[in-house]
C-alpha cells in the first residue's frame, strides 16, 4: 500500500510542517529520491518492506492553494491508498497541547472528503504510542469535528475537495506557538506517519458522530475505547453542533448533505451517535438518517458502555 504526505517544507510559511520535514530527514526517512517533481520540487520516498510512503514538499499548506496543487496531486498520487496534510492547529478557543488527526469536509455546503476509518484510527493509535514513548505527558491525542481549511476566510471552492479521489486527513500539533515550536511534539507527528498501515487487527465498528463541540471529548475518547476481545469504534466524520446550525441542516437539503457524509465513509457506518443537547430539529435529522440506512441511533453517553450495544 502507498501513502502520500503533503508537507510545507518552507520555514518562512506556517508552523510545524517544516520542523516535521527536518525531523524526517534527520531520522532517515527522506533518503530515497523519486523521479517525481511536484511544483518543481523533488518528492522523497521511504519503503518499509511492505508499504511505500511519499513525502511531498510544498511552499505552503496545500489547502490554501488547492486549485494550483490539484492537477499534480491527481497526476502523481490519484491511485494511493491514503493521504494527509501535515500542518498546525490554531483557534481562538482551541485547546493547547493537542496532537490531532481529523477528517476533511465543508459541512455547510455538504461536501465531504473520503474517509477510511481504519487508516485514520491507525494514525491516532500510533500518535498515542509516540506521545507516550517521547514523554509528552501534558499532551493529548484527539480528533476534532470535520472541517477543511481550504475554505478559509471566505476563500476557496469546497467542491475542489472531492476532485482528489484519495482519502485525506489533516495531522497537526496545536494550538499555540509554544506547541508549534515543540520539537518533541513534532517528532511524535513525524514518526506517526510511517504507521498509517500498521493494523492491530481490531474489529472496527464505523460510526457517525453528530453534535457536540468542535473538540467533543466524548467522540475523541471513542477512538481509544475497546471492549470484548477485539472491538473498537471507527471515528472519522464528526458533524459538530456549530456546523449543523451554520449549515442550516434543518432545511430540506440537510438530509441530502448528511447522507453525502455517510456515503463518503468507506464501508458505511453501523450506528449514529448524537449529542443529546442538540435541538430537536437536528435529533429529527438523526432519526431520519437512522431509518434511511436502517441503523441504530444512540445518545453520546452510550459510547461509554459499548458492550451493551447491538451491532
Amino acid at each position: 500500500m502507498k501513502a502520500v504526505y503533503f508537507i510545507n517544507a518552507k520555514n518562512n510559511w506556517g508552523h510545524v510542517s517544516a520542523k516535521v520535514w527536518d525531523i524526517l530527514e534527520e531520522e532517515g526517512y527522506l533518503a530515497e529520491k523519486t523521479d517525481i517533481l511536484f511544483q518543481g520540487q523533488e518528492v522523497m520516498k521511504y519503503t518499509d518492506g511492505s508499504h511505500e510512503y511519499y513525502f511531498v514538499p510544498t511552499d505552503k499548506a496545500i489547502c490554501r492553494d488547492y486549485e494550483r496543487f490539484l492537477p499534480e496531486m491527481n497526476e502523481y498520487f490519484a491511485d494511493f491508498d491514503m493521504s494527509a496534510m501535515v500542518t498546525w492547529h490554531e483557534g481562538t478557543h482551541a485547546p493547547d497541547n493537542v496532537l490531532t488527526v481529523h477528517s476533511l469536509g465543508d459541512v455547510d455546503s455538504g461536501i465531504y472528503g473520503k474517509a477510511r476509518p481504519r487508516f485514520m484510527r491507525n494514525l491516532m493509535m500510533a500518535f498515542e504510542r509516540n506521545r507516550v514513548a517521547l514523554g509528552l505527558e501534558n499532551y493529548s491525542v484527539v480528533t476534532e469535528a470535520t472541517h477543511w481549511s481550504g475554505v478559509h476566510s471566505g476563500e476557496g471552492d469546497p467542491s475542489l475537495l472531492v476532485k482528489y479521489p484519495v482519502a485525506m486527513v489533516d495531522i497537526e500539533v496545536g494550538s499555540s506557538p509554544e506547541c508549534w515550536d515543540d520539537d518533541t511534539a513534532c517528532r511524535a507527528l513525524a514518526r506517526t506517519l510511517m504507521h498509517v498501515f500498521n493494523d492491530d487487527g481490531m474489529k472496527v465498528h464505523n460510526i457517525l458522530c453528530v453534535g457536540g463541540v468542535h473538540f467533543e471529548p466524548n467522540f475523541a475518547q471513542a477512538v481509544f475505547t475497546q471492549w470484548g476481545d477485539n472491538e473498537t469504534f471507527g471515528v472519522t466524520h464528526i458533524i459538530a453542533n456549530q456546523w449543523l446550525v451554520s449549515g442550516k441542516y434543518e432545511d430540506k437539503t440537510g438530509f441530502e448533505r448528511a447522507c453525502r457524509c455517510i456515503d463518503n465513509i468507506e464501508g458505511g457506518v453501523e450506528a449514529i451517535f448524537f449529542h443529546d443537547k442538540m435541538k430537536g430539529c437536528y435529533k429529527d435529522l438523526v432519526r431520519k438518517l437512522g431509518r434511511h440506512y436502517n441503523i441504530p441511533i444512540y445518545k453520546h453517553q452510550k459510547l461509554r458502555t459499548p458492550a451493551e450495544l447491538e451491532w
